[in-house]
């Protein structure tokens, strides 16, 4: 759904007023304190397939779930399925089994989950984790002079269209399908602020880290999955990716098409965006710096 319509869900819905409520809706995750430092973080993510393998669509839905826990600096502790499925069970297993893997592999334990029958397969995640209050991140921590850190080079959604189009080569989908499918768990220290560049792309997430922290956001290098720009040259551009354009773009200072239409492009299990004071302390491409100011995006490659 496009910002319009959660603005008007959150006004709908009255805010929470509790003092155990830590951060709320907004951010990447709901965290809640549990007492002693520990908080408790909370997420739900799922989508129709974007890969035609079952296996792939289950294992790369269950890392874009996870990522909401890593992007507030926590560790997932369980997941329960999320599953909508039409008739038959064709490709059922290999998405379940996929999903399962990945949670493992995150040190999680998969502990149930709930069901329905669809026209459209849909899978995902919800996901609790844990994190302490010294190393909780959120969306408003980033200062100036903090480096901007990227971990997942960009173009899923650029190179997924290609595929569907036959205009991407194997190592292409190759490349693009091993992206999405890893997690975004990382060793980090001195991060101030961080989000993970999912469907509102870099130009969404990039705007909502700057607006809640207050800051300037200026890019100089965007890190491509292959075949990237030779597929824009080819007109693969998504749906999603003209939507977070006519949302986003007014925010972002940059004249070239193909910068705009790659900051623009909705990720599916992107990486995370960070900024951190060493970015020596963390892995991941630096892509810019934080700088003070009116709150925006900046192009200076």
């Amino acid at each position: 759904m496009g910002p319009e319509v959660l603005d008007h869900i959150r006004a709908l819905l009255p805010p929470v007023v509790d003092p155990r409520l830590v951060v709320g809706v907004g951010d990447d995750a709901g965290v809640v304190r549990l007492g002693d430092g520990r908080l408790l973080v909370q997420t739900l993510d799922f989508f129709p397939p974007i890969v035609d393998d079952p296996g792939d669509f289950g294992a790369i839905a269950a890392a874009n779930a996870l990522s909401d826990v890593y992007a507030m600096g926590g560790t997932p502790l369980t997941a329960m399925n999320v599953l909508v499925w039409p008739e038959g069970l064709d490709g059922l297993d290999e998405v379940l089994l996929a999903g399962q893997e990945v949670v493992v592999e995150a040190g999680a334990m998969l502990i149930g989950g709930h069901s329905v029958k669809g026209r459209e397969p849909l899978f995902g995640l919800s996901v609790t984790g844990l994190v302490t209050e010294e190393d909780l991140w959120t969306l408003e921590g980033a200062r100036p002079g903090d480096a901007l850190v990227l971990t997942k080079p960009l173009g899923t959604g650029i190179v997924c269209t290609g595929v569907k189009r036959d205009k991407a080569s194997a190592a292409a989908e190759d490349a693009v399908i091993a992206s999405m499918r890893k997690l975004n768990r990382l060793a980090a220290t001195g991060v101030n602020a961080a989000t993970d560049v999912t469907g509102w792309g870099l130009l969404g997430h990039a705007w909502e880290l700057a607006e809640a922290s207050g800051v300037r956001l200026v890019f100089d290098r965007l890190p491509l999955l292959p075949e990237t720009r030779e597929l824009l040259d080819e007109g693969c551009v998504t749906g999603g990716g003209k939507r977070n354009e006519a949302n986003y773009g007014k925010h972002l200072d940059a004249g070239e098409a193909w910068v705009r239409d790659v900051f623009a492009d909705p990720q599916t299990s992107g990486g995370l965006l960070l900024s951190v004071e060493d970015p020596d302390q963390v892995e991941g491409v630096v892509i810019g710096r934080v700088e003070s100011g009116s709150s925006g995006l900046a192009w200076s490659g």
